[in-house]
């Protein structure tokens, strides 16, 4: 349907009208429905990782100074960042991350006066003469109030609380989100600041801040403190954080493997002291069991350090978190706690040994949780490492495989589920084929090799290529079995005569060992393409003690 309009001025003038009204109410419903809009509080949607925008592609971060104020009451932040980045191509454009929940009130690039906008929780920061290549220093200040976590560490945000005491205590997970759900940076697992970051968190002075590093001063005005935290690691961006509450430092000193004494610190609540000295206790005989099975401690020159957090913990480097429940089991006839365990083994299994992309975070939740094992394995002895492993395959969900490609988002990989149970299990399957005097060197390379670790980030294909040059074997077609499909191996034992069975793996083609159980004998025997044949007065077992995850059919 077609509308006439004559052509005169008022008619003009009237259409002109419209179109006016109809463009502005558009703009009004584009607006209130834009995420950017810093009234929507719903950050749902965020999570860290995905594909690199070409315009951070040619960013590399050298490293964050983080300044600012928490006001509890109104529970919210207000302060400055200060961005040290390299430029490999000239740009007009510097972009950063930032949750559309805060304003950006300045920005200065070298000391000058910046240009930028702000949407879809970006910062554009412009220039029409261009930044040049090489290093530019980015200061921002803004505000706001930050978004409160939901499910911590689970989704991220600020936990806002009180404890049995009725003093305030906050935490700070974002993890899940990114460093972008309180700070601007380039928010992306492929890229930490090699140099470190500095935090100068400024709270009420009868309160105290936990928080990566070595503590450098508190300074105190009025009724105020800050604390100033300084690491001079490379560290992810969800490590950069840190929590609030009335704490006490319980103190003790862990000489490593080499001989090297770090200081423990324990930032526990007033109100839970009395549970220090056993958090630390099996904090030192925690550390002995990794340092056996992946080297020394990693942060020997800042500190082994904990904090006592409202929720489950996590793995924010040299000061994990550790929920205030205290619960324990009898393992072996020593108490152990798996919450404390898995998130001090991410020390190695995350913060000194780090995916490139989330893509590859079975080697990070994967190894850390397979460390559990061997924990068990120390404390329990081998049935007890055989029960928690079984409980890994059975665990096993394969709704979809553990690596799904590349440049993929942290929701998408843990949506899974498996690269926790299905990750150790791999690692228990690995051991196996290879043989302990292979697979347990080879594992420790992987956490102490320069080339794995600290400034350099691993993949798939690096941990497969260095563990089939040390077996001497192409593991490969085994890695993407386990890690790049959901399939299970299909062991067919047919009948093929009176006493006679022809084992044979259907889906499959590597030569891999099984155990094979026939007259109530085992032996360990390698199954070629074509399958094998066993004499046997009852059916074959095949791989009975579970090496392998596997579907076992009978003809």
């Amino acid at each position: 349907m077609k509308i006439k309009f004559r052509s005169n001025n008022h008619s003009l003038y009237l259409l002109q009208l419209f179109v006016s009204i109809a463009f502005s109410f558009q703009c009004f419903v584009a607006h209130s429905q834009d995420k950017s809009n810093i009234n929507n509080r719903d950050l749902s949607y965020l999570t860290s990782g995905g594909k690199l925008l070409p315009l951070q592609a040619i960013i590399d971060i050298r490293h964050y100074t983080i300044a600012l104020e928490v006001d509890i009451q109104k529970q919210s932040i207000n302060g400055s960042v200060e961005v040290s980045l390299n430029l490999s191509k000239k740009t007009d454009t510097i972009l950063l991350n930032l949750a559309h929940l805060y304003t950006v009130t300045k920005i200065t690039i070298n000391k000058k006066l910046a240009s930028f906008e702000q949407h879809d929780d970006k910062i554009f920061i412009t220039s029409a003469a261009g930044f040049d290549i090489g290093n530019h220093k980015v200061n921002i200040e803004y505000n706001g109030i930050p978004p409160v976590a939901i499910n911590p560490p689970w989704d991220g945000g600020f936990t806002w609380t009180k404890d049995s005491n009725g003093n305030d205590w906050v935490s700070l997970n974002i993890q899940a989100e990114g460093g972008e759900m309180y700070f601007p940076c380039k928010d992306h697992p492929g890229d930490e600041p090699n140099e470190g970051a500095d935090l100068k968190i400024t709270v009420p002075s009868n309160l105290v801040v936990a928080g990566p590093g070595l503590l450098m001063s508190v300074t105190t005005k009025k009724n105020k403190s800050t604390y100033f935290w300084k690491t001079n690691y490379t560290i992810s961006n969800y490590c950069i954080v840190f929590n609030i509450g009335k704490y006490k430092v319980a103190k003790d000193v862990y000489t490593t493997i080499e001989g090297n004494k770090v200081p423990i610190e324990y930032y526990v609540l007033e109100v839970d002291t009395a549970h220090a000295k056993k958090v630390i206790e099996t904090k030192i005989r925690d550390t002995k069991i990794l340092e056996k099975y992946f080297g020394e401690y990693p942060w020997v020159k800042e500190k082994i350090g904990i904090a006592e957090v409202p929720n489950s913990g996590m793995e924010h480097q040299t000061m994990i978190t550790f929920d205030n429940k205290f619960i324990y089991k009898q393992v072996g006839g020593s108490e152990y706690s798996a919450n404390l365990f898995h998130e001090y083994a991410h020390e190695w299994w995350a913060n000194k040994v780090t995916n490139k992309d989330w893509a590859h975070m079975w080697i990070q939740e994967g190894i850390a949780t397979y460390a559990e094992a061997l924990a068990i394995l120390e404390l329990g002895g081998e049935s007890a490492y055989n029960e928690i492993i079984d409980g890994h395959r059975r665990g096993v969900k394969n709704r979809k495989a553990i690596v799904l490609g590349d440049e993929v988002t942290e929701e998408e990989v843990y949506s899974g589920g498996d690269i926790y149970g299905k990750g150790s299990f791999f690692m228990h399957s690995l051991r196996y084929v290879i043989g302990d005097d292979i697979f347990f060197p080879t594992l420790k390379k992987l956490a102490t090799d320069p080339k794995y670790t600290y400034d350099n980030f691993v993949t798939t294909d690096d941990v497969e290529k260095l563990f089939s040059n040390a077996s001497g074997k192409n593991l490969k077609p085994f890695f993407d079995f386990y890690l790049r499909t959901t399939d299970v191996m299909e062991v067919n034992i047919k009948e093929l005569g009176f006493h006679k069975y022809q084992i044979k793996i259907n889906n499959f083609f590597m030569p891999l060992p099984f155990n094979i159980t026939a007259n109530d004998q085992t032996s360990r025997v390698i199954i070629p393409l074509e399958g094998i044949t066993v004499n046997s007065v009852l059916p074959p077992q095949v791989d009975a003690k579970g090496f392998y995850l596997k579907k076992v059919t009978l003809q």
